[in-house]
């Protein structure tokens, strides 16, 4: 595990990032490459510096889609679940009209994607999708 958070890290998240993050092991090899705040949730929940509620937040939400609006999210297609939620996330506080033409204006200007096309034809995912390949 401590391979996986490390190298997915080092693939998305810029050097010189700050990284709020609880108190796993899995970052203590990461404090060289990123100014890591670090939460002992044994202790508190936040301090002055550093606080991870609103990512535990968000986990939480996208949990409780699963139960409430997709009841299955397959690992292979978590990150396409996690996406969604994270564009819902950013434009929560949007009125509908604002989303729809956003929406709209991203779907009018992407690319065909090789991921969500040709599925009759037997394009289908293999396996898991993993973020640091």
């Amino acid at each position: 595990m401590r391979r996986t958070i490390s190298n997915a890290m080092k693939n998305n998240i810029k050097h010189s990032s700050t990284v709020y993050a609880d108190e796993h092991h899995a970052y203590d090899a990461l404090d060289s490459v990123y100014n890591i705040r670090r939460i002992n949730h044994s202790e508190c929940y936040s301090t002055s510096e550093s606080c991870t509620n609103f990512a535990e937040g968000w986990f939480s939400r996208l949990r409780r889609s699963e139960i409430g609006q997709f009841h299955h999210v397959a690992g292979k297609y978590l990150h396409a679940y996690a996406n969604e939620m994270a564009f819902r996330e950013d434009y929560r506080r949007k009125d509908n009209g604002s989303v729809l033409l956003t929406l709209t204006d991203r779907c009018l200007k992407t690319q065909t994607s090789r991921d969500w096309s040709g599925y009759w034809q037997g394009n289908k995912q293999q396996g898991e999708v993993m973020i640091a390949a």
